[in-house]
């Protein structure tokens, strides 16, 4: 993915949550369309540290993901489209 000059990386093959338990620890960064498509689809979503799942709770209530948070930190402002959603 590449942001206005800068380019993000994340892992070629994405974490599927299976119900492990990961998924209740942290909100992940998800842009804020796929947001939307997953509540009105089902489809999982893909965050930014590349973890795929079907987002369905508060993410208020959860620590941010450090990847999600240290990727997010590297796009410029302005330009991410990118939301907090648990995961």
């Amino acid at each position: 993915m590449t942001q206005t000059g800068t380019e993000v990386e994340v892992e070629a093959t994405p974490r599927t949550s299976h119900g492990d338990g990961d998924h209740e620890r942290f909100s992940h960064y998800v842009r804020k369309e796929k947001i939307l498509e997953s509540a009105l689809s089902g489809d999982p979503v893909i965050a930014l540290c590349g973890k795929v799942w079907v987002p369905g709770r508060d993410p208020d209530r959860f620590p941010l993901c450090p990847t999600c948070g240290e990727i997010y930190g590297r796009i410029p402002a302005g330009g991410s489209g990118n939301d907090k959603d648990s995961g």
